[in-house]
């Protein structure tokens, strides 16, 4: 029975990754090994299950099917391991993460904090990265989830809604805009708009957001470095759109702040952040735990935006 999970782990593998030599890389495999298991099956059930071409595999009818069945076997397997292992004591493992720096900003320190004393033996680990690099490590099962931008979806990853927040206009203390008042661009003068750049998720939603309520642009600069950013932004005449939940302790600051924010109104533009988990796998024991009190410190910084967006 060993042996027949790793057939299906590796045509998992290939699957997903369309190609042997990926698959193998992927599951610290080789090439040749690979195309054994996937032949193996192949014998056992007696149909093709891949095409070979020239630099790709493709899958067969009979591979797409074995494919969504692999997926149940295969979560099925570890949802057994877990359960007998949570019988045996405490909450223990590791826990690999991704998350963008929208949630590194604030979510994290009080959710390490929580985390941390309330399930000491685990062993957390957390990436910052932006969207792409960050979906691809959770197909690849580098990670046990990631926090991204919505998108329409990819093939060996599942998606649930995790968070709605609005995106924010941030400019430096002082701007002359009121703090936390709702505002419309297109009555601003010409900004002068630090954007992040075009592989970014949320470059696309922002142009289109911009273009469509007639905002006036001075000047744009494309930047993927959100500390580099936020220093801009808080020492110059430069401004930036950000989603709400990762500007939420600097909304709530009064004394000493650095940046003016306000939510966007007339429209408002909200921002769908998705859990990213692996297709072929359910979520450990200490991954959930990790989860929870994620979603719970998120809820609750994102609260000072209630109102911002309709029927928030």
């Amino acid at each position: 029975m060993t042996e027949s999970f790793r057939d299906l782990r590796l045509f998992v593998a290939a699957y997903e990754e369309r190609s042997f030599t990926a698959a193998a890389e992927r599951e610290n495999a080789t090439q040749s090994g690979v195309s054994q298991h996937i032949r193996k099956l192949e014998d056992r059930y007696g149909c093709r299950l891949f095409l070979r071409g020239k630099g790709a595999v493709v899958p067969t009818p009979a591979g797409e099917a074995l494919y969504r069945r692999a997926l149940a076997l295969l979560r099925g397997q570890e949802e057994a391991v877990r359960a007998m292992r949570a019988l045996a004591g405490s909450l223990e493992g590791e826990v690999q993460v991704g998350l963008m720096p929208t949630l590194t900003r604030c979510a994290l320190a009080p959710t390490i904090d929580r985390f941390l004393r309330q399930h000491p033996n685990v062993l957390l680990r957390v990436t910052e990265a932006y969207s792409a690099a960050l979906v691809a490590r959770v197909r690849a099962a580098e990670l046990d989830f990631a926090i991204v931008p919505a998108f329409p979806g990819d093939v060996g990853v599942r998606l649930r809604p995790f968070l709605r927040t609005p995106e924010v206009l941030v400019t430096r203390a002082g701007s002359g805009l009121a703090h936390l008042a709702p505002v419309r661009l297109a009555e601003l003068p010409p900004l002068s708009l630090v954007l992040p750049g075009a592989a970014n998720t949320r470059r696309q939603t922002i142009e289109t957001y911009l273009a469509s309520q007639e905002v006036r642009i001075e000047r744009v600069l494309e930047l993927d470095a959100m500390l580099g950013t936020l220093d801009l932004v808080a020492t110059t005449g430069w401004s930036a759109i950000l989603p709400g939940v990762m500007m939420a302790a600097d909304a709530a600051r009064r004394e000493g702040q650095l940046f003016t924010v306000n939510p966007l109104a007339d429209p408002p533009l909200p921002l769908d952040l998705v859990l990213v988990s692996p297709a072929r796998r359910s979520l450990s024991a200490p991954a959930l735990a990790f989860l929870s009190v994620l979603e719970e410190e998120t809820a609750r910084l994102n609260a000072i935006w209630q109102g911002a967006l309709p029927g928030g």
